[in-house]
C-alpha cells in the first residue's frame, strides 16, 4: 500500500538545483517510492503527472510544489525529512537579520553597487534572464549566464550590449568559468598558470583544464561564452571579445579555443582574428580533420616548452576479451565529450554506426534534463541505461565519463561503481572504459574516484580520446 501526498507551498523559493537534490535524497529513503519538489512551471507540473501525481489546478512558477509517494502509507518520516534537507539548504542573507543590518538588495544593480565585485552570475528561468543580465550589464559587470532556454535574439542583444560597454557575456548556457583563479559553475580545481581558455564548451574546458594540470601547467582564466556562441546567428560574438580580452591579458602566454564544431563561417572568422593576435592559439575542435582535446592541450604544451607526460590511466583487474560483433555503448554526461568520443568510433568503426549497433548517448542533452538535474548531479537516468545495456547480449564494450569538480556530485563512484561491478560480474564478455575527468585538488578526489572504479572492474583514462581510443579497440578485438 502506498499514499501520495501533495503540497504547493505559495510564494517559497528555492533554486532548481537545490530542490532537484532535496528530491533526490527523499527519493533515497526506504520508506519514499518516488518524490519531487520543484517550482510550479509547466515543464514541472507536466512531469508531476507523466509521475501519476494529481497536479495542483492552481499552482503557479512562484510556488513550490511538494510532491512525495511512501511506501505503506506511512508520510509523517516523509514530511519531517523535507522540512529538515529545505532548512539545511536555506540560506540566510548577509546580515543575519540582525536589527539593523541593511536590507538584502533586491536588484542585481542594487547588489553590484555594494562591493566591487566585476563579474555578475545569472541563473534563473531563461525568460527571465534579458532584464537580469542588462542590469547587470547596466551596472558595469560582466556576465556569466548559466541559464538556458534563452531565445536566439535576446543572447544576440546581450553581447551586443556587452561590447558597446568593453565587457563580455559569457553564455548563456555557460557552465563552466574561470575568472582570476576563481571557479565558477562545474569548475575544477586546478593550478594557476599562463593558459587562457576561451570554450564554447563547458566539458571540453573542463578536460583542457585538467590535462594542463596533469601536465603541471595551470589556466589563468577560463572564459565560457556559450554553446551556440559559434553558431551562425550569434557569430562568435563572445569568443572574438573573449580572445582579445585574454591578448590583452600580459599574464596570458597562450590561448585555447575549445568548442565542438562551429559554423563553417564563423570558423573562418575566428581564425582570422587568431592569426591577427600577439598570443599563439591552439584550436580544440572534436571533428574530423582537427586535433582532439587531448592533442590540442599536447600542442600546447610544446608551444609553451613543457614536456607531454604520459597521461594517467588505472588498469582494470582483468582485461576482457569481447567476441568479435559486438557493440559498443557510450553513456556520457558531457555532450562535447561524447562527440570527440563519436569522432574517434566513426575513424575506426566506420560512419554507419548507429546500423552496426554502436550508440554514443548525451545524457546531459535539454531531452533528457527537462524536469530533471544534469546527470553530473543525479545519475539516475544514466544508471538505469547503463544496467540495460550491460543486459543486451549484443553490447560489447560500454565507454562513460565521469567528470569532476565543484557543483557536479559529490561521490559519483559511490552509485556507479557497484552497477558497473554488478554488470562486469555477471558478463565476462563485457569490457568497461571510463573517461575520468578531474584533477587530485577536486572535492571528489581523482585518485580516488578512479581507484574505486578501477576495482569495479573498469579501465579508467584522464584522457577522453585515449578512452575512446581504448574502447574502440576492445570491440575490434584487441585485448591489452
Amino acid at each position: 500500500m502506498s499514499a501520495d501526498w501533495v503540497e504547493v507551498r505559495r510564494g517559497a523559493y528555492r533554486d532548481s538545483v537545490t530542490l532537484m537534490r532535496v528530491s533526490r535524497r527523499l527519493a533515497e529513503r526506504p520508506d519514499v517510492a518516488s518524490a519531487m519538489t520543484a517550482m510550479g512551471t509547466e515543464p514541472n507540473l507536466e512531469l508531476l503527472a507523466r509521475m501519476g501525481f494529481a497536479v495542483p489546478a492552481d499552482a503557479g512558477p512562484a510556488d513550490m510544489v511538494v510532491a512525495v509517494r511512501a511506501e505503506g502509507g506511512d508520510l509523517d518520516g516523509a514530511r519531517e525529512a523535507l522540512d529538515a534537507l529545505l532548512q539545511e539548504a536555506a540560506h540566510v542573507p548577509d546580515g543575519g537579520g540582525m536589527l539593523g543590518a541593511p536590507p538584502a538588495p533586491r536588484t542585481t544593480g542594487s547588489a553590484a553597487a555594494r562591493g566591487e565585485a566585476s563579474v555578475a552570475l545569472v541563473s534563473v528561468p531563461g525568460p527571465h534572464v534579458f532584464p537580469e543580465a542588462m542590469d547587470a550589464l547596466d551596472a558595469g559587470l560582466n556576465v556569466m549566464i548559466f541559464s538556458d532556454n534563452v531565445p536566439v535574439a535576446q543572447e544576440i542583444a546581450l553581447k551586443e550590449a556587452a561590447a558597446r560597454r568593453g565587457l563580455i557575456v559569457m553564455g548563456p548556457d555557460c557552465g563552466t568559468a574561470v575568472v582570476g583563479g576563481a571557479g565558477l559553475g562545474f569548475a575544477n580545481a586546478v593550478r594557476p598558470g599562463p593558459v587562457g581558455v576561451v570554450a564554447a564548451s563547458g566539458t571540453g574546458a573542463q578536460q583542457v583544464m585538467c590535462l594542463l594540470d596533469a601536465a603541471g601547467t595551470g589556466v589563468r582564466h577560463v572564459l565560457g561564452v556559450g554553446g551556440r556562441d559559434l553558431s551562425p546567428e550569434v557569430s562568435g560574438r563572445s569568443a572574438l571579445a573573449a580572445l582579445a580580452a585574454l591578448d590583452a591579458d600580459p599574464g596570458t602566454e597562450l590561448i585555447v579555443l575549445v568548442s565542438k564544431p562551429p559554423a563553417p563561417q564563423v570558423a573562418d572568422l575566428i581564425r582570422e582574428a587568431a592569426r591577427r593576435l600577439d598570443t599563439p592559439v591552439v584550436f580544440a575542435l572534436p571533428a574530423p580533420g582537427e586535433d582532439d582535446l587531448t592533442r590540442a592541450v599536447e600542442k600546447a604544451l610544446r608551444a609553451l616548452g613543457a614536456a607531454v607526460p604520459r597521461w594517467p590511466c588505472w588498469a582494470a583487474p582483468r582485461t576482457a576479451r569481447v567476441p568479435a560483433g559486438r557493440s559498443l555503448r557510450g553513456l556520457f554526461a558531457g555532450g562535447t565529450l561524447r562527440d570527440e568520443a563519436e569522432v574517434i568510433a566513426r575513424d575506426a568503426l566506420g560512419w554507419d554506426l548507429d546500423a552496426r549497433g554502436h550508440r554514443l548517448t548525451d545524457f546531459g542533452d535539454d531531452a533528457y534534463t527537462r524536469g530533471r538535474a544534469h546527470p553530473m548531479i543525479d545519475p539516475t537516468l544514466r544508471l538505469e541505461a547503463l544496467a540495460r545495456e550491460a543486459a543486451d547480449a549484443a553490447c560489447g564494450v560500454l565507454l562513460l565519463d565521469v567528470v569532476l569538480g565543484h557543483g557536479a556530485e559529490p561521490d559519483p563512484a559511490a552509485s556507479l561503481a557497484p552497477v558497473l561491478a554488478a554488470a562486469l560480474r555477471d558478463r565476462p564478455d563485457l569490457a568497461a572504459v571510463v573517461s575520468l575527468c578531474g584533477t587530485p585538488a577536486d572535492p571528489q578526489g581523482r585518485d580516488r574516484q578512479a581507484e574505486a572504479l578501477r576495482d569495479a572492474g573498469a579501465e579508467v583514462y584522464a584522457s577522453n580520446a585515449e578512452a575512446a581510443r581504448r574502447a574502440v579497440a576492445l570491440v575490434e578485438g584487441v585485448p591489452g
